[in-house]
């Protein structure tokens, strides 16, 4: 992954993939803010964590860690699923896209986002595609995204 341990100019911000250490560093409480997520064992963590690993670069959970607090304050993941249509061609799914609610306007949902759908083109995928509310259709615009189809 080409973009994995950048940091954000000016800023002691680090864009990389998920750690087994950051269930430490409020990964959890940070998805909390995104949807329900109960509370999940260290084992289980790491346990899930070990599971997701195993497909390497085909489930990548990107995060961004602030160094200062070591809180991670936002998180995406992508999963490349693998066809036959289109000579077997690659999709990329985003998912779980959030930023801590004290970190919004900094541009950290749309590094993020562009350092999943950068992976995504880079494993070959001729399309990345996601799921949104009405309310957040005008950020994945800004990320470069299109309404395309009715999710059912």
């Amino acid at each position: 992954m080409e973009n994995s341990n950048s940091s954000i100019e000016g800023n002691n911000l680090r864009v990389r993939k998920l750690e087994l250490s950051d269930k430490s560093k409020g990964f959890l409480e940070l998805l909390r803010q995104l949807t329900v997520c109960d509370s999940v064992s260290d084992k289980e963590f790491e346990d899930r964590f070990k599971e997701i690993s195993m497909y390497g670069d085909d489930h990548v959970i990107c995060v961004i860690e602030d160094e200062i607090s070591g809180k991670i304050i936002a998180s995406g993941s992508v999963f490349i699923e693998k066809k036959f249509i289109r000579k077997c061609g690659k999709v990329g799914h985003i998912e779980d896209v959030v930023v801590d609610a004290g970190s919004r306007g900094m541009q950290l949902g749309k590094k993020i986002v562009g350092f999943l759908a950068d992976h995504a083109r880079s494993m070959g995928c001729y399309k990345v595609i996601l799921d949104c509310s009405d309310e957040n259709k005008m950020f994945y615009e800004k990320c470069g995204f299109k309404k395309k189809e009715i999710q059912m």
